[in-house]
């Protein structure tokens, strides 16, 4: 049996639920049903459940109920048992003809304690006990109409969404995102009576909102299950202010005593914020396919790691768009099909040409196991050879049927090849590359004065012209990789004219997409006059010097660009390549900014007395297994630079890759520019 990992990790937990689902109606959340898709795939689920007139269902406030054939429901959610999720659960029950009820929650007993005032000591009492959960069963038994029908309700762990064996995703936490100073803003205004925060800096636990927290919590317990399921005992590091809260909290996190007590294995999980490097986020150096499938292909609905692939070549409908939503849409993962799982992998771990060339390699071995008439050539892969050996499966139903995981990828691939928005990507590229060197060169005025001709109306814009979100990210991208600059009187001139430009280009915008509507604020373009454009346009300026001040409290990742000179161009240093470069650097100095977060008494006491004594203070690369947490989502492309870089810099090492979401460059302002980041909707 295989060492324990983030896939069993997931699919011992599906296993808890799969047990409980017999002949039952089950109802999912999205965040549970995209644990469910990565981690074993909703065949498994619908085969343990049995039966044509037993269903799947989303958990919704309408969804429909179950009839007088279906006297079992499994509600399976990532978020605690409070306020409206309760209320819907009710009101699906009473509307149903249950006499059997499971509710499943990723969030421990301890967190719904929490969330309900219990203090610790009384919560630390209660171990072993779960009066929340057994007050429920109560609720779920009279809401069902009879005192002895059965209820239950258990805590299993559904953190994650495995994407690879190395690489797993947190669905449930995919708006978790650092905080900016603009932030502390807001947070002193929410406490008027006590001592304002001066910088991100000051920001501890005790001065966030109570619903962040409790989202951390809820993180917390997740991740304390994670490593109780790897049998490691932790010790916690972080880089960056919201990193260090979540980090304290794991460390700190009481129901872990004993679990810690009683583990053989250790582990350093280190916690980074995504804000300190939106450089590589939105960048598109990244020379991944599956990073440029994600880019391009629209999101499958309701996920946020996964695509919609356009399965329409396969069938005997014709390519017309009408068509697209008749067939159901292919996808990225394939948990049940070895064959696709492993072409999956090889397309994480290797460059964008020879990922290609494995997608051939994988269609000409499968096309030549079904006896398929398969004309080789060798050479360029193009998405027309592709497409030639992908219909060879289309009136085959069995050898569909054999390889259809293959052929979803296959046909992401084709689609992404193909998708104007790929060949626009070099042209990113090459105006990034442009940018840095200006950075090395020039003032910050002159590298930003070289977007304003590039800022059109919508009627001025051909398809190779950037529009209006191409051009927040690219802005993201300056002010990113600059960092912290001094404003002088060109640069406050040359701001002002972009702004100025920006402001114009929004008003003239013929339609506004969702991301313009948010930064705005107007649901139409019509509504947006040239006074709320220019509000926006300040907020939004006021966020990029944000970003651009992120490292300001770092000593030692100040920067994440390597100036040129007349021998070199510059180069973006990704600051997740920095940490870990850091962490297994083999003179292993005390890290400046990967800060240790002490886990009681004992690791005070060590930390205290290493300022006078010859006491090692833990360092990250101390333990065997290296978790890295990027908060704030991660690209694929800086996955692989991490497990790659690992390997070359302590051979024999283990490194696990967590993050809230895989990015695509669009994420960026998406998550910049939520409203709810001090207040995340918890379901109650």
């Amino acid at each position: 049996m295989s060492a324990p990992g983030v896939v069993s990790f997931t699919q011992q937990g599906w296993e808890q639920v799969l047990a409980k689902v017999k002949r039952a109606v089950v109802y999912l959340d999205a965040a549970c049903a995209e644990s469910l898709h990565w981690g074993c795939g909703s065949t498994r689920l619908l085969e343990a459940v049995g039966g044509p007139e037993f269903h799947l269902r989303e958990f919704q406030s309408d969804a429909v109920g179950g009839g007088v054939k279906q006297p079992k429901a499994v509600f399976v959610l990532s978020c605690l048992l409070k306020g409206r999720t309760v209320e819907t659960i009710r009101d699906i029950i009473c509307r149903s003809h249950f006499q059997y009820c499971v509710v499943v929650t990723a969030v421990s007993h301890a967190v719904h304690l929490t969330a309900n005032h219990v203090p610790a000591a009384a919560a630390a009492e209660l171990e072993g006990q779960h009066p929340v959960f057994e007050q429920l069963e109560e609720k779920l038994c009279e809401w069902m109409g009879n005192m002895n029908y059965t209820a239950e309700v258990l805590h299993v762990p559904l953190l994650l969404a495995p994407a690879a064996p190395h690489l797993a995703l947190t669905p449930a936490f995919a708006s978790l995102f650092p905080l900016l100073p603009q932030d502390v803003h807001l947070l002193n205004s929410a406490r008027p009576d006590k001592r304002r925060l001066g910088s991100l800096g000051e920001v501890d636990a005790s001065t966030l909102t109570p619903k962040l927290l409790l989202q951390i919590r809820c993180l917390v317990s997740g991740l304390s299950s994670l490593c109780e399921h790897l049998g490691v005992r932790e010790e916690c590091f972080a880089v960056g202010s919201l990193s260090r809260i979540i980090a304290a909290d794991l460390a700190n996190y009481a129901p872990a005593k004993n679990r810690r007590k009683n583990a053989t294995g250790r582990a350093s999980v280190v916690f980074v914020d995504r804000t300190l490097d939106l450089t590589g986020a939105v960048g598109h150096h990244g020379d991944n396919l599956v990073e440029k499938i994600i880019s391009v292909l629209p999101q499958l609905p309701g996920h946020t790691n996964d695509v919609m692939v356009n399965m329409v070549e396969l069938t005997a409908l014709q390519q017309e768009e009408e068509n697209q939503n008749v067939v159901a849409p292919g996808c990225l993962a394939q948990s049940n099909d070895t064959a696709a799982k492993a072409l999956w992998e090889a397309l994480l771990n290797t460059k964008h040409k020879e990922a290609v060339m494995e997608v051939r390699r994988h269609l000409v071995e499968a096309a030549s196991r079904e006896n398929l008439p398969i004309k080789m050539s060798m050479g360029r892969v193009s998405p027309g050879q592709l497409t030639s050996y992908i219909q060879l499966f289309k009136n085959n139903l069995k050898a569909l049927r054999n390889h259809c995981g293959l052929l979803q990828l296959g046909l992401a691939t084709v689609q992404t090849l193909k998708h104007p928005q790929t060949a626009k990507w070099d042209n990113f590229l090459a105006f990034e590359r442009l940018l840095l060197q200006s950075i090395g060169e020039s003032s910050m005025s002159i590298v930003l004065s070289q977007l304003l001709p590039m800022i059109k109306p919508s009627t001025q814009r051909t398809n190779d012209d950037y529009n209006l979100e191409e051009l927040l990210i690219l802005l993201i991208y300056i002010y990113s990789v600059t960092g912290e600059f001094v404003v002088d009187k060109d640069l406050g001139d040359t701001e002002e004219k972009v702004k100025k430009a920006l402001a114009q280009a929004f008003c003239e915008e013929s339609e506004l997409s969702p991301l313009l509507q948010k930064i705005t604020g107007c649901d139409s373009s019509i509504n947006l006059t040239s006074h709320k454009s220019k509000i926006a346009v300040d907020e939004l300026f006021s966020t990029l010097r944000d970003i651009a001040g992120a490292r300001s409290l770092m000593k030692q990742f100040k920067s994440v660009c390597v100036p040129g000179n007349h021998g070199h161009q510059a180069i973006y240093k990704p600051l997740l390549k920095q940490v870990v470069e850091e962490i297994f650097n083999p003179e292993k100095p005390d890290p400046v900014d990967i800060e240790h977060m002490s886990s009681g008494l004992t690791d005070l006491l060590k930390t205290g007395f290493s300022m006078f004594m010859k006491v090692s203070r833990p360092h990250p690369s101390d333990h065997p297994l290296l978790i890295l947490f990027v908060v704030g989502g991660i690209t694929v492309s800086e996955a692989k630079m991490v497990k790659d870089l690992v390997a070359s810099l302590k051979p024999g090492a283990q490194v696990i890759l967590l993050s809230t979401r895989l990015l695509k460059p669009l994420n960026i302002p998406e998550l910049l520019f939520a409203t709810d980041r001090l207040h995340p909707d918890l379901g109650f």
